[in-house]
């Protein structure tokens, strides 16, 4: 069964791992390329619209965007971390929330996992195959989300998977988790509510 969603509520958002809520929960984090259809995700998997902000421009979230899911009972944190690769960004924004980001992921304590969110409709990206290869430098466990897959038939998707696959086995032996996605049909919601029940298990 996958973990229920009972709440979901915005807590703060900031720009420094320090200012972040006491490391008390688990803690999940979500990032992308802008424009992969991160805050649809987040909203899909709570349940509630309007939780991430979504927007038509992308590069929208800037800031470390820390959420509280079921306040009440077993409690724990999503993260909406900031898109990176818009060419828009400025340069010394782009240094600027790209430090701030990095420092999150390698000082927060109680950070389980990243879920890094991939366009399902573009083949690998280096900036994401770099970003995948730095996780596990700093050996941060990381899955795979494809997203907007409902745009591709079956047969393109199916391609496209084993194609993604494969070029990732040239870099390691063993794939990350993978979760396929869809925000407008709902596709890929329980499997991933599944697997951070199941990862909140091992906690103490």
């Amino acid at each position: 069964m996958p973990l229920h969603i009972h709440d979901a509520r915005f807590l703060v958002s900031n720009t420094s791992y320090l200012k972040c809520p006491e490391a008390q929960y688990p803690e999940y984090a979500f990032i992308g390329r802008s424009n992969v259809g991160k805050s649809s995700l987040i909203n899909m998997l709570v349940n509630k619209q309007g939780l991430a902000k979504t927007s038509a421009k992308p590069g929208k979230t800037q800031l470390i965007n820390h959420f509280i899911i079921n306040e009440k009972n077993k409690p724990w944190y999503l993260v909406d971390l900031p898109g990176y690769g818009y060419a828009k960004t400025s340069k010394s924004s782009a240094h600027q929330w790209s430090k701030f980001t990095i420092d999150y992921l390698v000082r927060r304590k109680n950070l389980l996992c990243v879920f890094l969110l991939v366009d399902s409709r573009h083949e690998p990206q280096k900036i994401d195959l770099e970003f995948m290869i730095w996780m596990v430098q700093n050996q941060l466990a990381f899955c795979l989300v494809f997203t907007k897959t409902d745009k591709l038939k079956k047969t393109q998707l199916k391609s496209f998977l084993a194609a993604y696959k494969k070029q990732l086995l040239e870099l390691w032996e063993e794939l990350p988790p993978i979760f396929i996605t869809s925000s407008e049909k709902k596709i890929g919601r329980d499997e991933i509510l599944s697997f951070i029940e199941d990862t909140n298990k091992i906690i103490p």
